[in-house]
């Protein structure tokens, strides 16, 4: 299972003599799946994967496959870790 990372800058305007930037670095995994197995009969059963694990390479259909249960990555519970990291520039 690959982290995925997405980074995002904010920037002030440039105004003003020293500039500030924030860096919000989000780390996403997908852990155990919530898949209703038995949603067909009313009842409720889950197939105990514990972790999305992906069938194939980043950027393909299969990425979105878990190798372990089969399921869309959806069905599995997305946990984001963020970090925020502040940068000072002088101009």
């Amino acid at each position: 299972m690959r982290k995925r990372q997405v980074v995002v800058r904010r920037e002030e305007p440039s105004s003003r003599r020293s500039s500030s930037s924030s860096v919000t670095v989000r780390s996403v995994r997908y852990r155990e799946c919530q898949k209703n197995h038995a949603a067909n009969v009313g009842g409720f059963a889950v197939d105990g994967c514990r972790e999305f694990m992906a069938s194939g390479e980043e950027g393909t259909d299969a990425a979105l496959a878990c190798a372990a249960c089969g399921c869309h990555r959806n069905f599995h519970r997305r946990e984001v870790e963020t970090e925020i990291e502040e940068r000072r520039e002088e101009n």
